[in-house]
């Protein structure tokens, strides 16, 4: 019986929600699930389709040093996307550096402001 059928949610760390909130709200336009319950720490909701990348605000003791050049080598999340250049437009704009995949597909990986990695994966829509 096949009993895992749909991904949740993905759980991120950062150290500030506002500045999280400007790249995966602001940047990546992702929406805001205002029915996140009130918690002993700060954070946010966001919806990906049927699923959720929540974000926890903590004190990291990791720095940027510590991890891969290539987000790719990292533990990381992957989203869909239907435009990669308006992606590549937006992260230049923003001066967030960003590396193709290794793969050959139409996908990059960049960081979150808190060092997180990022895949963003361009999908055909028929």
């Amino acid at each position: 019986m096949k009993n895992i059928i749909a991904l949740n949610h993905v759980s991120l760390l950062v150290k500030d929600t506002a500045r999280a909130l400007e790249f995966y709200q602001g940047l990546l336009g992702l929406e805001l699930d205002e029915s996140r319950p009130q918690m002993t720490f700060p954070g946010a909701w966001l919806v990906v389709g049927a699923a959720q990348i929540h974000l926890l605000e903590i004190s990291l003791a990791a720095t940027q040093a510590e991890l891969p050049e290539h987000g790719g080598r990292d533990r990381h999340v992957a989203l869909d996307v239907v435009d990669l250049g308006a992606i590549e437009v937006a992260l230049e704009a923003a001066d967030i550096p960003y590396t193709p995949s290794r793969s050959g597909r139409r996908a990059l990986f960049c960081r979150d402001p808190d060092g997180n990695a990022v895949e963003l994966v361009e999908r055909v829509t028929a």
